[in-house]
Order: C-alpha cells, then structure tokens, then sequence
C-alpha cells in the first residue's frame, strides 16, 4: 500500500500551503480546502486528513516537488514536547549504573528551533557540537486531558520524524534542565510529512534508523521502548491538556554523535538521513551560522 503523506509547504518564499504528495508531485489542498482548514492542525482536530488524501487520489498534482520548500508539517504547534532517554540501549550509553527510569524525562522545544524537510540544519556560533537524534512522532488530533491508555492511540492524528538536533556542551550548562541546548534555531526538524495514523499495527513496531552522510548510525524498533506510545499520551495528558496539532517527540535510539569516541558532531556539508519505514526520509545538510 501507498503510504499516505499530506505535507506544509511554500512556493517561491511565499506563504504555506499544504498537499497531498503524490507520483509526480503535490496536490494543492489549501486552495480546495483552505476556507474550511487554514493549516493541517485544523485538519486534523476535524479528523479529515484521510479526507484530504482521498481527494489527492483523484487529481493531478498542482506543482513538482523540485518547486517547493518543505516547512514543518504542523505550523506553529502549541507544544512540542520531546521525550528523552526512551530507548533500553539509550539508557546504558550512560554508563551512570542506574536502572530504566520509572517515569519519563521530557522537555519543551519551540517552533522556531525546526526546519522542514531538505532545509539546512544550522550549527551556531556559539558551540561546533551539532548532534543529530532521529525519532518517530506523534502528532495530536483529538484533545484530551486524564486520557486513559486504553483511549490513547484514538488521539493520535498522525505519525511523522524528528532530527532532534542537539548542540551537546549547552545541554550541560545547567543542573536539572536541558532547555538551551534544544532550542537554538534550526536546529532540528520535523517532516517530511504527516502519515494520517489508522491503525495500532502501524505504530506498533516501526524499525527507525539514522544515516549520516550514509553512514548507518542508529538503528532501533519502537516495539522496544522504554515508555510506549499509549503510556505517554496518558503520562503527558495528566498534567498538560493534550491539544490538535501537540507534537509528541518520542525518543531517540543509541548511537547519537556524542557518543562515539572522539564524538562525531556535524559540521558543515553533512547529510543526516532519518528513516522509518511506512513514514518515510527525512533528509538535511548542515551549514554554518551565518555571522
């Protein structure tokens, strides 16, 4: 089966719209469905974004994709919250002789800190320790506050990827937070698009892998996670009311730059490559800063 893939994207530098990708390009939704889904997050608290593939089935594409610039397919999420240390082999890489956590470690990141598919990942003046993290995401489409794990995956709209770029010494200038080196600005992304979920079976086991400058360096099933899918929706939606459009940034496996010696941080000309099957590549070169 085709996987369904429904994207944000501009053309020209000009304002986003959002399509269905299809065998020779992208469908133009917006300018069919606009009035009623300003952006995929309205899509998807409706739970129309099957609706929206069906459509694309029937049509030609608007425009080739060489022709767009690919933006994070949610605009403007109100969280992104991104789930740490979530893989067994993760954990270990530690070396700190602690046990697999009891609850999960989480932190905020902000829109702003994302790029979309093909669009450099930036390494900023102030540190050369550019990471990279691949991870498999969860993007929100039903609210929910208290929401019980057997309910769980019903508020799930769609699947994506995640770079969850990193710049490794500002993540330790604190005791207890994370906050400084997760946020500098395009320095991770989300993409390419957004995969409508319908069924468990498709998030149940998703083999996710990371490549860089095809150099295979993670390598990991969601079937072994430390906190599953259903348990962090109930986890999260105990002290956050989950809302449409809420990106959930599930984790990422072993084998991250950091933790080879010497470490292996990017630098300007590499290619990260995360891969999931029935998602999809998520493909960024790295660039320098401008001063």
């Amino acid at each position: 089966m085709t996987t369904q893939r429904i994207a944000t994207f501009s053309i020209g530098g000009g304002s986003a719209k959002y399509g269905a990708v299809i065998e020779g390009g992208i469908v133009d939704l917006s300018a069919r469905f606009g009035k009623d889904f300003p952006t995929l997050r309205e899509a998807a608290a409706a739970g129309s974004l099957m609706r929206l593939v069906e459509d694309a089935a029937r049509r030609s594409p608007d425009h080739a994709l060489d022709s767009i610039t690919w933006l994070p397919p949610i605009p403007a999420p109100e969280k992104i919250i991104c789930i740490g240390v979530n893989y067994p082999d993760r954990n270990a890489e530690y070396k700190d002789g602690q046990d697999a956590p009891k609850y999960p470690s989480m932190f905020l990141r902000t829109p702003r800190s994302f790029v979309g598919h093909l669009t450099p990942l930036v390494r900023p003046r102030a540190s050369s320790q550019l990471d990279y993290e691949g991870e498999v995401v969860l993007v929100i489409g039903k609210a929910g506050r208290h929401i019980p794990e057997s309910a769980a995956l019903d508020h799930i709209a769609a699947i994506t990827l995640c770079n969850e770029g990193t710049i490794r010494d500002w993540v330790r200038h604190a005791k207890f937070n994370v906050t400084q080196g997760k946020n500098f600005d395009s320095t991770g992304s989300l993409g390419p698009w957004l995969v409508p979920y319908t069924e468990e079976a498709q998030i149940a086991d998703i083999r996710l892998t990371t490549r860089v400058n095809g150099e295979s360096r993670q390598d990991d099933r969601t079937g072994r996670l430390i906190f599953g899918f259903r348990y962090l929706i109930n986890y999260i939606s105990t002290f956050a009311t989950l809302m449409p459009g809420d990106v959930i940034v599930t984790g990422t496996p072993t084998g991250a730059g950091a933790r080879f010696d010497p470490p292996r941080y990017l630098k300007p000309g590499d290619v990260v490559e995360v891969e999931a099957e029935n998602i999809g590549v998520l493909r960024n070169g790295v660039i320098d800063e401008a001063s």
